[in-house]
């Protein structure tokens, strides 16, 4: 039985700490990332409007919202866009906040 457990708990910490490159960190435990999507010519030190979309995931059963471009557009009343990040925030996979926020004029 012992022989069992320890064969277990080896393989359950192997997945653990083994991982997959990915594009996006995310974390088992929690994930809280701001990252860059887009960048465009019509860029300036300080953009004058911010817009933000935002859509939110529960249990990985449900997710609800919106969290485009546009929609960040029509919040910030932007015509034109100068650069967009994203940001991440899951718990335990069980709660989980998307963003899209958007800087232009």
């Amino acid at each position: 039985m012992k022989k069992y457990i320890a064969l277990s708990l080896a393989a359950i910490a192997a997945a653990l700490v083994s991982g997959c490159a990915r594009s996006v960190p995310s974390g088992v435990l929690l994930t809280e990332v701001t990252l860059p999507v887009a960048v465009t010519s019509n860029t300036c030190k300080v953009a004058p409007k911010v817009g933000k979309s935002q859509c939110k995931d529960f249990f990985g059963l449900i997710a609800t919202g919106d969290a485009s471009v546009n929609a960040a557009m029509r919040d910030g009343n932007i015509k034109t866009v100068y650069y967009v990040d994203w940001k991440a925030n899951n718990v335990l996979g069980v709660i989980g906040t998307y963003e899209c926020t958007v800087y232009g004029e």
